[in-house]
């Protein structure tokens, strides 16, 4: 059904907002076959980014193949290399005679094999006839690299939650190679990967922390989306649907959350479904306890899952501390010493609940979390 507030998939066109300086960069990088990053808490516009830059890269007369996977549910580096070939197969073939004859011109030598009896019964193009070696993994990093570079065709890879791959049990296995082959094939390259994760903190220290990967992705923010813009657009809806609603208040609903699309979009969702006519404080009100109770079983797990000194250092932030190692803080907090601060705030990165910006300030990284825990945990009145 078609709605002028989509939030269960991505958005483009129309219903695309904001963001046109970040469309317009993505596009510029890609023609030049740069590698790009795309970093940014879940839910926030990563893959509507994307897919706007390709559907305006395409408008504009460029041609290219996109294939697209997710690393959420890989967890050793097999799955990964057969998911990326599969991925490449799949998007520059068709059929079983050409995806074995690719395999035979491309990938001889190594133990990935098209198994055509494993393509009838589970679909897979690529199968391992041995154990993965490093022969292996160099060959197949390279592959979609050289079919671009044969065809003289832009090939576009997007990897989905690029962060699950640190959970391999030995990533290096994976980031060396791919990181010399990003070096290696770079210059003149009609091959560029957009790696995208919803792990913040995770992909940071995949590709800040460490010395791999330097200079071989271009970083694309984010930008926020002008309140004023989204009040605007979400205002527009309404009225084609013959309702009324005060531009001031959907101003207030933007900055609650903090310009956060997706949140947005499900909320004017629950407003519209809840209204005929003349859309009201009250409505909006009852809409956003309606969104809250959705998502509240999920910010009870991550709340059943803080110690009592991560709790306490996220309470003093939603008091508006952004300096712990004080002596007053550390004793009202009862967060025990400079020592512990560190700890406390190293595992509430590490469960993605806070990120700290470039001067060492925190903040909550979920926006409907951060009101949830002000209002219904710590029960504080605005």
């Amino acid at each position: 059904m078609d709605t002028a507030f989509p939030y269960s998939q991505y958005v483009t066109g129309k219903n695309f907002v904001g963001r046109r300086a970040d469309v317009t960069l993505m596009g510029n990088l890609l023609s030049q076959g740069e590698n790009i990053l795309l970093s940014e808490p879940p839910k926030s516009g990563k893959t509507s980014l994307v897919q706007q830059a390709l559907l305006s890269m395409r408008m504009s007369g460029k041609v290219f193949s996109v294939g697209q996977f997710s690393a959420l549910n890989i967890r050793t580096p097999e799955a990964f290399l057969l998911k990326l070939g599969n991925t490449v197969l799949r998007m520059t073939a068709s059929g079983p005679a050409e995806y074995a004859a690719l395999c035979r011109k491309y990938l001889e030598g190594t133990h990935f094999v098209f198994d055509s009896e494993n393509f009838t019964e589970e679909n897979q193009i690529l199968s391992l006839g041995w154990d993965l070696d490093e022969t292996d993994i160099r060959a197949m990093l390279r592959f979609p690299y050289i079919l671009a570079q044969e065809r003289g065709e832009r090939i576009i890879l997007i990897i989905d939650e690029f962060q699950s791959l640190a959970h391999l049990e030995n990533p290096d296995v994976l980031f060396r190679p791919m990181d010399a082959c990003m070096r290696e094939l770079r210059d003149g390259s009609l091959f560029s990967w957009i790696i995208c994760g919803s792990g913040v903190n995770a992909m940071k220290g995949i590709f800040s922390s460490s010395l791999l990967f330097h200079r071989q992705l271009e970083r694309v923010r984010l930008s926020p989306v002008d309140e004023r813009e989204m009040a605007d657009h979400v205002h527009k809806g309404f009225t084609m649907a013959g309702k009324v609603v005060s531009k001031e208040l959907l101003q207030g609903a933007c900055r609650l959350f903090r310009g956060h699309l997706w949140y947005i979009n499900h909320f004017v969702a629950i407003c519209d479904a809840m209204s005929k006519g003349y859309i009201v404080e009250q409505t909006l009100v009852e809409a956003l306890n309606s969104l809250v109770a959705i998502h509240e079983p999920r910010f009870n797990a991550v709340m059943e899952d803080l110690t009592t000194h991560q709790i306490s250092l996220l309470k003093a932030i939603v008091d508006g501390v952004v300096r712990f190692s004080s002596a007053d803080v550390i004793r009202k907090y009862g967060l025990n010493s400079s020592a512990n601060v560190k700890r406390v705030k190293d595992a509430l990165t590490k469960k993605e609940v806070l990120v700290f910006d470039e001067n060492d300030a925190p903040q909550i990284i979920d926006p409907l979390f951060e009101y949830w825990v002000r209002n219904y945990y710590f029960e504080m009145k605005d």
